[in-house]
């Protein structure tokens, strides 16, 4: 009997991350090349809102991937592929836009809250300060305890990850060894995001966003969580190798 052909699994992640592409661009980070006007970063908030559910959702089944595209090494070697974690390698090199995209859009959420914060010409109340909390929860994606609604709280507490961050390290990183610099790396640069965000979604809290000496507090804050974003998605493309 004649063997039949050896086939590659249909499971690829390559099929599964086309939805990248239409993702905004990148913003620059420095405080000079911020949005120009808040009323449109307000709009861009909105989309990045109601996109985070759908990030959330599709990274925790991508975590599931490998262990569903991977080929059979004897098929694997049969056509000429080195192995297939190198395969698996190169489909989450290929994938990096779409693993590298919530953290864009939290990014463009905080801008947003910046130039809020620092517009000069705004009479700030209550109702600001909530625009700006909530801006705050949807940049944290559910990684916050505190901060997370009465549903995702059930859900973490039925053994669901829920923060989209820490989805997007085990993705990343599920080809590396548990104690590959590069995966260390990763997880206690997202240890340190983390605390960032609580901190400012903490401080937020107790602003009294009227006086400008406490929004300019407020806005220092918001800076050195965009520089833990920063730093979170360089430790996420060294787990790449991008």
């Amino acid at each position: 009997m004649t063997a039949a052909p050896p086939r590659l699994s249909s499971c690829a992640p390559s099929t599964l991350f086309t939805a990248s592409s239409n993702f905004p661009p990148k913003l620059p980070i420095s405080k000079q090349n911020l949005l120009p006007k808040h009323q449109n970063n307000q709009q861009s908030y909105r989309i990045e809102f109601e996109i985070s559910r759908r990030d959330a959702f599709l990274l925790s089944f991508l975590t599931l991937a490998p262990s569903l595209a991977l080929p059979d090494p004897a098929n694997a070697f049969s056509i000429g592929i080195s192995g297939p974690k190198d395969w698996l390698k190169e489909q989450k090199k290929k994938s990096s836009k779409f693993l590298l995209a919530p953290i864009d859009a939290s990014r463009q959420i905080l801008n947003s809250a910046y130039l809020l914060l620092m517009d000069k010409q705004s009479d700030y109340t209550n109702k600001d300060l909530e625009e700006v909390q909530k801006m705050f929860r949807s940049a944290a994606r559910d990684c916050v305890p505190q901060e997370r609604n009465s549903f995702v709280a059930f859900q973490a507490n039925t053994g669901v990850e829920v923060c989209t961050f820490r989805l997007i390290v085990k993705n990343a990183s599920s080809l590396l060894d548990n104690k590959d610099p590069a995966k260390l790396q990763a997880e206690a640069i997202l240890d340190d995001l983390i605390r960032s965000f609580a901190s400012l979604n903490g401080l937020a809290g107790d602003t009294a966003i009227e006086l400008s000496s406490r929004r300019e507090k407020l806005a220092d804050a918001l800076m050195d969580t965009i520089s833990s974003l920063n730093k979170f998605e360089q430790g996420i493309k060294d787990c790449l190798e991008v």
